[in-house]
């Protein structure tokens, strides 16, 4: 046998698996599984990345310093605070790396990202899933997870999958329960759908063990080319710009991101759609007997009677070539979380779900 083996811990990960984009023996589906921007990028974005095209031999800057001026006016934020990744997974990745390892712990809830627990085995660290109440994050059920050990904090604020949310009082008040030698870092993936919300920020700005993710994936619809960022004290900032490698974002990513964030017409327009939709979707299933929590991002989570529904609820809607995702790996055995697509996405998939019979 060979005695080369890799790092603790990096063995007990499961690949993880994003949501499915492809029917077999279907050439056009509707793909609801990836929680994408159904509207797509900014024409702004297009463009932005059009022009860099031609620039593609020359090497991207290192310091990011367009996007973040960009993000920091957009939010209202010190670019000297922000750090900017391959989407905010990287910014995860970084955090556990530079305040995570052997013998540490690091806390997220029991529905939370998978990345989470990804990046935590990834550093040798152990991970430490805290449960939620009713699908919502619950601040004392954490607290009682915190040990010596917690080094880092996760949690996403609009949740994936559930879409719950909770308010900023008790995020303010989980952030002051923890020990001074622990990070809590707000995922706020999801944070543009919640209109006014600034996911997080405020409570950096007051506090020295806050750092807030944010992605361009979601809302902004540049999923493919993976761009988030992070906000925190200039001190963490600091610590992980050393880990960062120089030239993580190409000049088209950069480009892309930059015009995107300062279309926010376009992001309002988009914010509009996905509310009015979403509540036009989770009604109407409700109505046929498939309830859902209030959502605050662009998905809703449905509950189906048992598992065997809800795979039969999966099978019918793929037999329409619609795709949701099914959810068991995140605690959900019994239901599907649907993204929340265009006018007719959501007239499709309400008039699929009318003619399913559950057994």
């Amino acid at each position: 046998m060979t005695q080369i083996q890799p790092q603790p811990g990096i063995l007990d990960i499961a690949l993880y698996k994003g949501g499915a984009s492809k029917i077999d023996g279907q050439d056009t589906v509707l793909k609801l599984s990836s929680n994408e921007n159904p509207v797509g990028p900014s024409p702004k974005a297009i463009e932005a990345m059009a022009a860099e095209a031609a620039a593609m031999h020359r090497y991207p800057s290192t310091d990011h310093a367009e996007l973040r001026g960009s993000i920091g006016e957009i939010h209202g934020l010190n670019p000297d605070r922000i750090i900017c990744g391959v989407g905010s997974d990287e910014i995860i990745t970084f955090l556990c790396q530079a305040y995570a390892g052997p013998g540490d712990e690091v806390l997220y809830t029991e529905h939370g990202f998978g990345m989470y627990k990804i990046s935590a085995l990834s550093v040798g660290a152990t991970p430490v899933v805290a449960a939620e109440r009713n699908r919502v994050v619950d601040v004392d059920l954490i607290l009682e997870k915190v040990t010596d050990k917690t080094r880092l904090v996760f949690f996403a604020n609009p949740a994936n999958p559930t879409g719950t949310m909770i308010d900023m009082d008790e995020v303010a008040r989980l952030a002051d329960g923890l020990p001074e030698s622990c990070l809590l870092i707000l995922d706020g993936a999801y944070a543009e759908f919640v209109d006014g919300f600034d996911g997080g920020a405020s409570l950096v700005d007051t506090r020295e063990n806050v750092v807030m993710t944010r992605t361009f994936s979601k809302i902004y619809g540049l999923g493919g080319l993976r761009v988030g960022w992070g906000y925190a004290q200039r001190p963490i900032i600091d610590v992980l710009n050393r880990i960062r490698g120089p030239f993580n974002l190409s000049n088209m990513a950069l480009a892309g991101a930059t015009a995107a964030v300062r279309d926010q017409e376009f992001v309002e327009e988009c914010r509009r759609i996905n509310a009015d939709e979403r509540a036009r979707l989770a009604g109407g299933l409700a109505q046929m007997g498939y309830p859902s929590d209030e959502s605050h991002t662009n998905f809703i989570l449905v509950r189906f009677a048992d598992e065997a529904t809800a795979l039969a609820a999966d099978a019918h809607l793929k037999a329409s070539g619609i795709i949701p995702r099914l959810v068991a790996g995140y605690g959900f055995p019994n239901a599907l979380r649907i993204t929340v697509g265009t006018k007719p996405d959501v007239t499709l998939v309400l008039d699929v779900m009318s003619r399913f019979e559950a057994k």
